[in-house]
């Protein structure tokens, strides 16, 4: 009950279908010397379920992606600033933000980042804007020469009096490549980008993370006259044409389709969420939800609250059990795994009401207080 590979296993740490066939791939051979037919077929699947793009390109990691999506971006807009919202790796274009100010990417990635190892020359290229917040945006590009835009589509909260719609709209007035960043959020909700759901169409998106399963393959989608500006740089890598990554995806995805897994897993997250709110209210504790109702989270309302996080993990490691205040929901989170996590949860949950009445958390905790982690505004 954590974040299940970090949101890669939506399927559950080994899906027989999706690993029969990455082994029958080894068996055979993974590595290519050309492109691998499996790369031509899952590209022909994600133009398929994304009528509005027409290209592909496929690299093996999140932030892998996003630097191929950025250099295809900046040359076909031909320009080098970047407006971004949301968390986009780990890349120097992307770090770039916090060489003017440590704390731009606090609300999008850590507070107080220093970017040491990004060379100075890149400040001023990657301008963060904070998510809802169109006027901010506007006030960006009127005062920058903003070529791409690069945001996630959602993430803690949802987007609001058509906030998505908004950033398209300008985008498409200024001549801006609009890119949604989908790693986290793409086949969580829906079958492919979360865009869909909202009717908003990007000019470039980027999967991960749940595309193979636990297996290392992202892709970047895009409309012809803007992924066609990769030809006018260069962009490359030996370990492209392997074939373990797009056979594991197909396979994953076949198994999405026939299972219309995105619907379970967030009829699973509602329920955990609301159930988190019910036992909140039985032992009188406050607390905050957010997220896509599959990557939900649950935080105290208490000056506490990373304390009261980490006694949980403690307390749940004990029983046996991953979780923290955060769950990545899969398919294999049945309502049997789910009954015994708030079976062992509700206990844990009374010793915190008692330290919020008065105990020392401190004295419950066998170690030191966990780091916050990742803040996003969006």
């Amino acid at each position: 009950m954590s974040i299940m590979g970090i949101g890669t296993n939506i399927l559950g740490y080994g899906n027989d279908e999706v690993d029969d066939a990455v082994r029958k791939t080894v068996d055979a051979g993974n590595m290519s010397t050309l492109n691998c037919p499996e790369e031509v077929y899952l590209a022909e699947k994600l133009v398929e379920m994304h009528p509005w793009a027409d290209m592909v390109r496929f690299a093996r990691s999140g932030g892998e992606a996003n630097a191929i999506a950025i250099r295809i971006a900046r040359a076909a807009a031909g320009k080098a600033q970047v407006a971004i919202c949301g968390y986009h790796g780990w890349h120097d274009w992307y770090l770039a933000a916090n060489l003017g100010n440590d704390e731009e990417l606090a609300g999008h990635l850590l507070p107080g980042l220093e970017p040491n190892g990004v060379p100075q020359n890149l400040k001023g290229t990657v301008l963060p804007f904070n998510y809802n917040d169109i006027d901010g945006l506007t006030n960006l590009i009127a005062q920058n020469d903003i070529g791409v835009i690069m945001m996630e589509v959602s993430r803690s909260v949802g987007p609001k009096d058509g906030f998505l719609q908004k950033v398209r709209d300008i985008a498409t007035k200024n001549g801006i490549v609009l890119m949604f960043d989908e790693c986290t959020s793409g086949f969580r909700q829906t079958f492919g980008g979360l865009h869909k759901m909202y009717g908003v169409e990007p000019d470039m998106a980027m999967f991960g993370k749940a595309l193979g399963n636990g297996y290392a393959i992202t892709a970047v989608i895009g409309r012809r006259e803007i992924m066609e500006a990769a030809q006018t740089t260069f962009i490359s890598s030996t370990f492209w044409t392997e074939r373990i990554g797009p056979t594991a995806a197909l396979a994953t995805l076949e198994v999405m389709s026939r299972t219309e897994s995105w619907s379970q897993i967030t009829k699973t997250g509602e329920a955990i969420t609301q159930r988190w709110h019910d036992l909140a209210k039985q032992h009188e504790l406050k607390i905050t939800t957010g997220g896509l109702p599959s990557l939900t989270n649950f935080t105290f309302e208490s000056p506490n609250a990373l304390a009261y996080k980490t006694l949980i993990t403690q307390e749940m490691l004990n029983q046996g059990f991953l979780a923290s205040n955060s769950v990545y929901v899969c398919t294999e989170h049945t309502q049997n795994v789910v009954d015994e996590y708030f079976a062992l949860l509700d206990p844990i949950f009374q010793k915190i009401k008692q330290c919020q009445d008065g105990k020392d958390v401190m004295s419950l905790l066998n170690g030191p207080i966990c780091d916050s982690g990742f803040k996003r505004l969006n």
